[in-house]
């Protein structure tokens, strides 16, 4: 690996500082593993940055004093777009990034590695966090997959690089990578939202599992499950983190495509429930309702072409069976909202008994739920998994 310009040094402090500064002293391990596997080595030339909303790309040959800030930012950087293919229309959406380098560390500190842990990861991406983890451990005890060879061939470069080589493979991560189980600690950097077996059964006993969390309703939260010797795994979720979702588990489901239609006849009501509350402003609120409704996605439509709305809060079945929409008319300390529901469930009716199961429970955080893995399903829970519901 080449020496590192002053430019480079100077930001890699400067990012050290701003990680340093949010989750305390890394350490002197953690921050070795930094200068073995510098950041920038493992971004491609061609990155895209949020510029007022829109996805702007930014080539390193071409601005390389705003690429090499984001580089060492603490924030997350998107890498590659549309899996990689051409965008249709100019339609562009992020399909991998960079994570935050912050929570990069929090969860490196969360896994509570000792140098004789083997550790599979699932999401390669850039091959960052591979290179942090081998540097941690060593090349022979860190396996690294993700299901986009276009990612994995560009990582093992970038990893061969700085001079580390972990086992890197192109497959899909919902299988694990049996070859190198059984695995001390198994780490996604991708968001699931519901998490494969096959890590369980990969994992040691007493081993760990830590992988961001998504629901339809809310992509949000960390869950760290503790592997028992009986197959099943059980733990906690805690706050931080918005990751890709794995690719295996997308939905494509669109409102007016794939949901509602001209002939629905909706049922129509009121609601003193602000869709804001649990919709958009309270994470905790969100969270639990995605948890509890574990088939039920949101979409805002602002401005619809619908006299008299200025605001619409879509609710739908991932099944597309049933809809409901929430208006607001623009009227500001409205303490009413007209709500339309159509299809066999009542979604808004729904999501107003979670509110109020969520209120009467003294409004718990994230950290008070947990899920429990085992090869029958999976049972979320609060406080207890002996009162769990199926996920």
């Amino acid at each position: 690996m080449r020496a590192m310009s002053t430019e480079e040094q100077a930001a890699a402090r400067g990012l050290l500082r701003a990680v340093s500064e949010e989750l305390g002293p890394l350490g002197l391990e953690l921050e070795a593993a930094f200068h073995r596997a510098p950041r920038h080595t493992f971004l491609p030339r061609l990155v895209w940055l949020d510029h007022e909303g829109d996805w702007t790309p930014c080539d390193r040959e071409l601005e390389p004093a705003r690429w090499l800030e984001a580089a060492y930012a603490n924030a997350s950087v998107v890498t590659q777009v549309n899996d990689g293919q051409d965008p249709e229309d100019g339609d562009l959406w992020p399909s991998s990034s960079a994570s935050a380098p912050s929570i990069v560390f929090r969860m490196l500190r969360m896994l509570d590695l000792n140098p004789a842990h083997r550790v599979l990861e699932i999401g390669t991406g850039t091959g960052w966090n591979a290179g942090l983890l081998a540097a941690l451990l060593g090349d022979e005890n860190v396996t690294t997959m993700d299901v986009d060879p276009m990612l994995t061939d560009p990582a093992a470069r970038s990893l061969k690089a700085v001079g580390l080589q972990p086992e890197v493979t192109a497959a899909d991560g919902a299988g694990g990578f049996p070859p190198s189980a059984p695995y001390d600690r198994v780490i996604a950097t991708c968001s699931v939202r519901r998490l494969p077996y096959a890590w369980v059964e990969q994992a040691r006993p007493g081993g760990l599992i830590l992988t961001p969390w998504e629901t339809p309703w809310f992509c949000y939260g960390l869950l760290r499950l503790h592997v028992g010797g009986d197959g099943i795994a059980s733990g906690r979720f805690s706050p931080h983190s918005a990751f890709m979702l794995m690719r295996g588990q997308r939905t494509d489901l669109r409102i007016y495509r794939d949901v509602v239609r001209d002939e629905h006849e909706p049922a129509e009501s009121s609601t003193s429930l602000d869709p804001w509350i649990v919709a958009g402003q309270d994470a905790a609120a969100q969270f639990a309702v995605g948890l509890r409704l574990p088939d039920v996605w949101h979409a805002w439509h602002e401005q619809p072409d619908v006299p008299g709305v200025e605001v619409r809060l879509w609710l739908a079945t991932t099944d597309a069976t049933s809809w409901a929409a929430v208006d607001w008319d623009g009227t500001c300390g409205t303490d009413l909202y007209t709500v339309w529901q159509y299809g066999p469930r009542r979604l808004w009716d729904e999501v107003e008994a979670v509110y109020a199961w969520w209120t009467e429970r003294g409004r718990p955080p994230v950290e008070r739920f947990g899920l429990t893995v085992a090869p029958e399903g999976q049972r979320a829970w609060l406080e207890d998994p002996s009162r769990s519901w199926n996920v």
